[in-house]
């Protein structure tokens, strides 16, 4: 069994790269597809003794392959690594006179090395101190132009200058300087290249041995594809699973073990390999009579002491352990994974020659292609997986949000194997007595082991339905609190379906009533099945015939009134419930009691201010009638006489005002006591 090399592990950590791509005496052997995206690429080589190896990787994947490598030596482990850096070419530019947009253009050079010196071959050769390059158009008789470029130079002779381009050779003088723009050249050059790293690998061990190397890195995932086969009669389907996949690695596959994995594990990128420089304060310059006292770190000391005692110690277990012996968690940890290599042999093969091994994990299924695989770079293969008969149930799916004049043609998917499938489209086929017929689309969601799926992948327009729904709200409850009215009512949800099957056949159907949040199924009470999305019920129909199914939902509903602006006859109706408790309705009629002798002390003011009123107008029209008599008259002391007998009466009902406010006052008063202190 080979056992990783932990020491290595955490050496290659630090100093490896990779990627899908050519090896170098490192052969790619074996290949497993995530549909998460991702892809386990693992390479061997024969080694005898200690040995260099080489894996020549693309860049973008080198954070991947940091993050994920992991290796295998049963019986030596690895010495170094080495990689190149990842240097940005501001870095290489940063140590040398002039940028990169110097060698855009020869011209561009130049005027970045003002006053360097420089040997000009032509017909007449000159050396001297470059000053300037201007470039110069000039038009020639046909109306084209050209432009060149005059250099300016600073010789023993004096100011000259040149054409650049009728120039046969330009050279610096000064060695390092050319070597300088040398580098440059080959910098850029070198960073064309550097979609790619070559690691050189060192090994250490014994005798002749298989060394493996192994990382997860991105990969298009692959997606599975069904064909199902429906009998014209029976309670079996066939159904035969492919898988297409890319091979975006970038190198053939030749002749690799190929394993295809359905879950989603949880995958993330990091740049490891980016370079990152962690920011330091900035203290100021010690300059006389400025003092900066130091902190105190005698307890830090202490513990640095300790915690560097218990890291050598660590340190020691680690160099202890033993390089060809991973951790129990680990070891179990890979066969899971189908890494190790006796877990390659214990896969069981698939009865038919083209259909994959499958094997069931706590997280993802496995299937294991029993023939090596061998795949062109760039190219797409379609491989097979599944190849057998499962359990199936025609029958008629009816879902409001899809049709509510017809229910959709499914059939009831059990997969009564001993692994999960993963999901896929599927492309239905009938069984009949002219051949096979294709009847529809469908898309299959992962289906476990032991569970079952609809399918749905036509229209059943054999089969009629009608959907009628109605609401309703009812009082349940009332209780009485600081003056508040707090109400509960029911709101019902009634949604009857009604379904016709065909005159001739028979159907089965199951109709899908959606979930909405906060309501409570009531009835159907029995036979109802809840998908994450939907209640479901099924009615079994005979030939012609029709029935109805209803799906009854309540959900309460909360309000609170306040009672002092809550009118009379709301607080009535709300009396009349025969749902609420018997306390509260005598709480109700106690303060309909209360209020309406509210009531009747206000229309005795009202009445009393009437009465005034009434005098008060009568008053004013004897008034204008003194004016209009004789003094000395009859008429006149009569007028005078009623005067006095209505005034003597305003007021007796002024005081009987004030008796009936001081009443109507108390009343209120004996209103708003009985809401303060009422509790039911």
């Amino acid at each position: 069994m080979r056992r990783p090399a932990i020491p290595t592990l955490i050496v290659m950590l630090l100093c490896l790269a990779g990627a899908p791509a050519f090896a170098g005496d490192l052969a790619l052997k074996r290949v497993m597809l995530s549909t998460g995206g991702v892809a386990y690429l693992e390479y061997a080589a024969e080694v005898d003794g200690d040995a260099t190896l080489t894996l020549n990787v693309p860049l973008d994947q080198v954070d991947d392959v940091l993050k994920s490598i992991v290796v295998y030596d049963s019986k030596g482990g690895v010495g170094a690594a080495s990689l190149p850096g990842r240097q940005p070419l501001t870095q290489v530019f940063s140590d040398l006179p002039f940028g990169p947009e110097a060698l855009a253009s020869p011209a561009a050079l130049l005027n970045a090395l003002q006053g360097a010196e420089i040997r000009v071959g032509a017909s007449r050769p000159i050396t001297g101190k470059l000053l300037r390059v201007v470039a110069e158009t000039t038009r020639a008789t046909d109306s084209t132009t050209t432009t060149r470029n005059r250099v300016s130079m600073l010789s023993t002779e004096g100011l000259q200058q040149f054409i650049l381009e009728d120039a046969e050779s330009v050279r610096f003088v000064d060695t390092d300087l050319q070597a300088k723009v040398d580098q440059a050249l080959a910098e850029i050059a070198s960073h064309r290249a550097k979609d790619r790293r070559a690691i050189s690998l060192t090994t250490h061990g014994s005798g002749t041995r298989t060394l493996r190397v192994g990382y997860v890195t991105a990969a298009p995932l692959w997606k599975g594809t069904y064909r199902l086969s429906l009998p014209a009669e029976g309670a079996t389907a066939h159904l035969q699973g492919w898988a297409v996949l890319e091979n975006m690695s970038g190198e053939d596959w030749n002749g690799v073990e190929l394993t295809l994995l359905s879950g989603n594990p949880v995958s993330f990128r990091q740049a490891i390999y980016q370079a990152y420089y962690v920011h330091r304060p900035e203290v100021p310059v010690e300059v006389a009579g400025r003092i900066l006292p130091k902190q105190d770190t005698g307890t830090v000391d202490e513990i640095r002491a300790a915690s560097g005692a218990g890291a050598a110690s660590l340190g020691g277990a680690i160099r202890a352990m033993p390089a060809a012996a991973p951790p129990p968690a680990l070891a179990q940890q890979m066969k899971a994974l189908g890494l190790a290599e006796s877990l390659e042999r214990d896969i069981p093969m698939a009865a038919a020659a083209d259909a994959a091994a499958a094997q069931e994990g706590m997280t993802q299924v496995s299937f294991r292609i029993p023939v090596p695989v061998t795949l062109g770079s760039g190219q797409s293969a379609l491989v097979p997986l599944i190849d057998r008969n499962l359990p199936a149930e025609r029958l008629a799916l009816l879902q409001s949000a899809t049709s509510t004049a017809h229910p959709l043609a499914a059939v009831k998917l059990t997969n009564d194997g001993g692994n999960g499938l993963p999901p896929g489209v599927v492309t239905l086929y009938e069984q009949g007595p002219q051949g096979t017929v294709y009847v529809g689309d469908a898309r299959l969601a992962g289906l476990p082991a032991g569970e079952n799926r609809l399918l749905s992948y036509a229209v059943d327009e054999k089969t009629k339905t009608l959907r009628d729904s109605e609401t309703a709200s009812r009082l349940t409850k009332a209780t009485i609190a600081q003056g508040v009215l707090h109400l509960t009512r029911s709101e019902r949800l009634s949604v009857a379906y009604t379904v016709a099957a065909p005159k001739t056949e028979a159907r089965h159907v199951i109709v899908e009533q959606p979930l909405m949040s906060g309501w409570t199924l009531i009835a159907p009470g029995k036979g109802v099945a809840e998908t994450v999305s939907a209640y479901r019920a099924s009615l079994d129909l005979k030939p012609g015939e029709t029935e109805s199914l209803r799906f009854v939902l309540e959900r309460p509903n909360e309000e609170l009134l306040r009672i002092l602006d809550t009118d009379d006859e709301q607080l009535g109706a709300i009396a009349k419930s025969t749902a609420i408790d018997p306390a509260v309705k005598a709480a109700l009629a106690e303060l309909a009691r209360l209020r309406r002798v509210v009531a009747e002390k206000q229309a005795a003011v009202s009445r009393i201010e009437t009465a005034i009123g009434d005098i008060a107008e009568d008053q004013s029209r004897i008034r204008a009638n003194l004016e209009s008599v004789d003094k000395e008259s009859a008429l006149h002391k009569r007028y005078i006489e009623k005067l006095a007998a209505e005034e003597t009466r305003i007021e007796a009902l002024q005081a009987d005002r004030g008796k009936a406010d001081d009443e109507t006052r108390a009343a209120t008063d004996a209103v708003a006591a009985y809401i303060a202190k009422l509790s039911v």
